[in-house]
């Protein structure tokens, strides 16, 4: 048998997503301690999840043997509070790599195309090829979205336009009101997804909510996964409107959120004393980084986001290095930065250890 021929032949042209090294592989392949490595790959939490979203989530255990809420009801009511709409307007995804690949379901066909700034969150790309549809990619001008080209990209096949705010992996923001504007000038029938993984990191969170009424085909996604500390249990929303949610809800698998995510996530929106401990850490992080970077005579690209896109002229090579010093870091080969590593804002600790391993890299080279 030759399962080559009986598979989707798309699926032999498919990409696949390379996500940041788990702390162990790296230890078993370097022969490393463990407990010595730090990863600062993946934009994680450093400070990790709020105490009383981990005591929720123990508690919720020893319910384990029933099947999860599968509307998420309690969670897109807490949701629906937080931001001011009707619960109706709520999808919750498994990630909002869901939500993405459930937007793919509904809108995405061969022969369509889906616009998407280069580079950005690999992930768009790869769901336009999964349904067949072509992605066009606009490159960004000084690290930014380039809005106008984006915009001047769009046909008549067109049927998504991806928008990364802050974008991953180069942390920029395009400003609010520019985004608004260009929304607005944006034909009917393309749907706008705003990307906002990283909107809890800025002060103020952006509020999109007035252009969730159906007017336009807006889509906000939302994850639990980045400032609030839940990477490991993969829980994200989309706002957007009552129509649109209803469509996504046609494509969701049931149950695709277990409990323990949910539950977690119900009690990591509400410690807001938390969320607040979290964005003032990244933002010392992000200054302790920056001024380290600078002294180091390293080309660094300020970011809105909780990581720094570091410019080290051989970006695979500098991976290895620091591995073998026990530090993780994202190398941008996939995303066509070659001389550039993604480097998440740890603690003070995690950064002070980046800093000395990157200067001892430059040092070797």
């Amino acid at each position: 048998m030759n399962l080559r021929e009986l598979v989707n032949p798309s699926v032999l042209t498919q990409p696949v997503y390379e996500p940041g090294r788990p702390i162990e592989d790296v230890a078993r392949e370097l022969g490393l301690d463990p407990n010595g490595i730090i990863k600062l790959a993946s934009n994680e939490n450093p400070l990790g999840a709020s105490p009383k979203a981990i005591e929720a989530m123990k508690a919720a255990l020893e319910d384990c043997e029933l099947y999860p809420d599968g509307g998420c009801v309690a969670l897109r009511d807490a949701l629906a509070a937080h931001h001011g709409v009707d619960a109706a307007q709520l999808v919750v995804g498994n990630g909002s790599n869901e939500l993405l690949e459930l937007l793919g379901h509904v809108f995405l066909r061969p022969g369509d195309e889906a616009v998407m700034g280069a580079p950005a969150f690999i992930v768009y790309k790869l769901v336009t090829l999964l349904f067949g549809a072509t992605p066009v990619e606009v490159p960004l001008v000084d690290h930014v979205h380039d809005l106008a080209a984006m915009e001047r990209a769009i046909t008549e096949r067109t049927r998504i336009v991806f928008l990364a705010c802050p974008n991953n992996p180069t942390g920029t923001l395009n400003p609010a009101e520019e985004v608004r504007a260009w929304i607005e000038r944006l034909p009917q029938h393309v749907v706008v997804v705003l990307d906002e993984a990283y909107a809890e990191y800025l002060d103020p969170v952006p509020d999109w909510t007035d252009l969730l009424t159906g007017d336009r085909a807006v889509v906000v996604l939302r994850t639990f996964s980045k400032i609030y500390g839940l990477a490991g249990l993969r829980v994200g929303y989309a706002l957007t409107s009552l129509e649109m949610a209803s469509m996504l809800q046609r494509v969701r698998q049931p149950f695709n959120v277990n409990t323990i995510g949910q539950v977690g996530a119900m009690a990591a929106l509400a410690d807001e004393a938390w969320v607040a401990r979290c964005r003032e850490a990244n933002r010392a992080g992000g200054e302790q980084l920056m001024a380290g970077l600078a002294a180091a005579g390293l080309e660094y690209v300020p970011s809105a986001a909780n990581f720094l896109l570091v410019k080290v002229g051989d970006g695979a090579r500098c991976y290895t290095e620091l591995q073998r010093a026990g530090v993780i870091v994202r190398p941008l080969g996939p995303y066509q930065l070659p001389e550039w590593v993604r480097v998440t804002i740890g603690t003070e600790e995690q950064n002070a250890r980046l800093l000395e391993a990157l200067r001892q890299t430059a040092r070797s080279s």
